[in-house]
């Protein structure tokens, strides 16, 4: 219930009036049945974007920091997650993977719609990365159709590290969905998983226009932040 007063009362309102997004393909996120919406990750707005605008009730894959934060802003920031029917997944660990997939499947079992960033993560410099093959798992073992989506904007509007969003239009774009019913069955094979999971990130690419890296964001987070860290060192505390 409170999902749906989020959505037409409190922030979505607000969500359009900062944001001002244009709609661009609604037609082709399915009226009825499970399928994923897999796009691109420019900005933590993304996660609350999508659910104002698309008519049926959304649930994201979302990491779980944002569910532990400490002090009153990490209460309500999993307030507004939990509310906005997102699920905390925890990206730690060897089994990581396993449990974002079991996640999304239940979602996707119950005939909702499941957002998901094949990403893995929000992109640093607005371009777009390689993806990871989860969201290829699911598709495959839960036989539904992954439309792509680009967010156009938001990026502009609230970069990493900026708190208040800037007024900024936005374009939310959806393409046709894609159908993997050709590969039932081969969801352990790794280099099905890696064509399908390319095929669905081309797709986003061709919707958002961006610039596109053939590595794993997270990897070239890290190696940016060791740079970082070597060019200019903490001094030790006395």
């Amino acid at each position: 219930m409170f999902y749906y007063l989020l959505k037409y009362v409190l922030l979505g309102p607000l969500l359009r009036l900062v944001f001002r997004p244009r709609i661009e393909g609604l037609e082709h996120v399915p009226a009825e049945g499970a399928a994923i919406i897999a796009g691109n990750h420019l900005s933590f707005s993304d996660h609350f974007l999508m659910p104002a605008i698309l008519k049926r009730r959304i649930t994201f894959l979302a990491k779980a920091e944002y569910f532990t934060g400490p002090g009153v802003k990490g209460r309500l920031t999993a307030f507004f997650f939990r509310s906005a029917g997102q699920i905390p997944v925890d990206r730690s660990g060897k089994d990581a993977g396993q449990a974002a997939i079991r996640e999304g499947l239940g979602v996707l079992g119950k005939d909702e719609l499941l957002g998901i960033y094949p990403e893995g993560t929000r992109s640093h410099d607005g371009r777009l990365y390689k993806g990871k093959v989860g969201v290829a798992v699911m598709a495959l073992k839960a036989g539904v159709p992954v439309v792509p989506c680009a967010m156009i904007g938001t990026f502009e509007a609230q970069p990493p590290g900026k708190v208040i969003p800037r007024i900024h239009p936005v374009v939310i774009r959806f393409g046709e969905p894609l159908d993997f019913s050709r590969y039932e069955g081969m969801e352990n094979e790794k280099a099905v998983l890696r064509a399908i999971t390319d095929e669905i990130m081309y797709a986003i690419l061709s919707l958002s226009e961006q610039e596109y890296v053939d590595r794993y964001a997270a990897v070239v987070k890290a190696e940016e932040a060791a740079a970082k860290e070597r060019k200019f060192p903490r001094m030790p505390l006395r």
